[in-house]
């Protein structure tokens, strides 16, 4: 079968800790006519996905992904941010705290495996010499008590161990959720847009969802509002007399 005559297919690519699970299976329902085949991929490898067309757009961290192949000509956009968190034995004294700072980390050792799920500029701490291959490795090696490890919340709950806890860390740097997908942007890729940002599958692209309808209760507010614009306060309204009484002069 040629190329031209091979059926149409969206290949999204998705990173650990992100779960595309609702916006794929509303794709599944509104586009049956364009299977989507979901690609599990590290951070690192999402830019050079997209560069060599491997897929046909990423759930990635930004800027992590960009910080080692440049994707050639591509967008992207942020879709929420996930907090930092540092992955500590169970036993450890920094699980005292609630939340942590930087400042709290400085005497400890870190981690940073080769997948890089977070790029960290100013490491906190010393680094271990040996670098583990993947995240998964160094959570094995947190439980061993060989260091700590930074990373989005999202893959401290996705590898969790009863012997492990992790802790917000309030000013490291957070992690970007976002989309990235190559340039010119094709009706495929603009079609998953739609879904991500809420668009119903009725609405031309770019055409923005209307308003919900006000509650009574937000309709009497706005009624209120109006009235006190216009100086007409309720309750500060002249009494008009009782029939059958003539104002005096």
């Amino acid at each position: 079968m040629s190329t031209a005559d091979s059926p149409q297919r969206f290949r999204l690519a998705y990173v650990p800790g992100v779960t595309p699970a609702k916006w794929v299976r509303i794709w599944r329902d509104r586009r049956e006519d364009v299977p989507l085949d979901l690609v599990a991929l590290d951070v690192a490898a999402t830019a050079p996905a997209i560069a060599d067309g491997t897929v046909d757009m990423a759930i990635t961290r930004l800027p992590d992904a960009l910080a080692h192949t440049d994707p050639g000509p591509h967008h992207c956009i942020s879709l929420y941010e996930e907090t930092t968190v540092v992955v500590v034995p169970k036993d450890h004294v920094l699980t005292a705290g609630d939340e942590l700072t930087l400042d709290d980390l400085i005497d400890e050792q870190f981690l940073w495996p080769l997948d890089e799920p977070l790029v960290v500029s100013d490491r906190p701490g010393e680094s271990v010499d040996h670098r583990p291959e993947t995240t998964a490795d160094a959570i094995e090696l947190v439980a061993a008590g060989t260091g700590l490890l930074l990373v989005p919340q999202s893959l401290a709950r996705l590898h969790h161990r009863k012997d492990l806890v992790y802790r917000p860390v309030v000013d490291a740097a957070t992690s970007t959720v976002g989309l990235l997908w190559p340039d010119p942007t094709a009706a495929l890729a603009d079609d998953f847009i739609g879904i991500v940002r809420g668009r119903r599958a009725s609405s031309s692209r770019g055409e923005a969802e209307p308003a919900p309808k006000r509650s009574a209760k937000e309709k009497a507010a706005a009624k209120r509002a109006a009235r006190e614009a216009a100086g007409k306060v309720p309750g500060k309204s002249k009494r008009r007399p009782a029939p059958g009484r003539r104002r005096s002069r």
